[in-house]
């Protein structure tokens, strides 16, 4: 499958569409779009390509991450797939926008169909591996594509960093162990899409962050 990259200016967020060159089929991890232009961004970007958006998935639901959520639903009438753990955090975004400072107003971002452990969301002839990693979120997820050795990692582990644990449902010690024992384990030469910043591998994590 081929990942596509978007950053869009809310947090410096980064928004992946995953897509089988085979079948067109596509999903929308982590939509961060807050603006008419970036909105346009993603929607040309499946227009140009013939894609058919299929699901949007969500490695949790922070606010920068969940943002472009309703225009999605509203022009594809896809559903939005995340783990039950954040469905409260999902109930109050206008309040996590208050929080940091925000004037936007998503309103509440309900999930559609819940992911756990182990799921594989199918795309076209691809599938992405649901792994949990509470730790950032009670209900963080990353997704793995086995096959062509990706990990869309979301806000649980970044190039020489990990995610924040001072937010609601944060836990430091969780994150530690779930990081080392979920995607530690994974081959080294699998490249590590994060939510903020650039990518990696699991190697070069393994070698030198200093978290870990």
């Amino acid at each position: 499958m081929k990942v596509v990259l978007f950053q869009f200016g809310l947090f410096g967020i980064n928004t992946y569409l995953v897509y089988d060159p085979a079948s067109l089929e596509c999903v929308i991890i982590d939509p961060g779009m807050s603006t008419p232009e970036e909105e346009a961004a993603i929607n040309g970007f499946i227009e140009r390509n013939n894609l058919k958006l299929t699901n949007i998935i969500n490695t949790h639901l922070h606010i920068d991450h969940v943002v472009g959520v309703p225009h999605l639903k509203e022009k594809y009438g896809v559903p939005l797939l995340a783990h039950p753990g954040d469905e409260s955090m999902g109930k109050q975004i206008d309040l996590q926008a208050k929080m940091f400072g925000l004037e936007i107003k998503p309103g509440e971002i309900a999930i559609s169909s819940y992911l756990k452990d182990g799921d594989k969301i199918k795309i076209g002839n691809g599938a992405l591996e649901v792994i949990e990693v509470p730790g950032h979120s009670k209900g963080s997820i990353c997704l793995y594509d086995k096959q062509d050795d990706f990990l869309i990692s979301g806000d649980a582990l970044f190039q020489g960093s990990i995610g924040r644990t001072d937010l609601p449902g944060g836990n430091y010690r969780e994150l530690i162990e779930n990081i080392t024992s979920r995607l530690m384990t994974l081959p080294e030469n699998t490249v590590v899409f994060p939510g903020h910043g650039p990518s990696t591998t699991i190697g070069e994590e393994k070698r030198s962050n200093p978290f870990l």
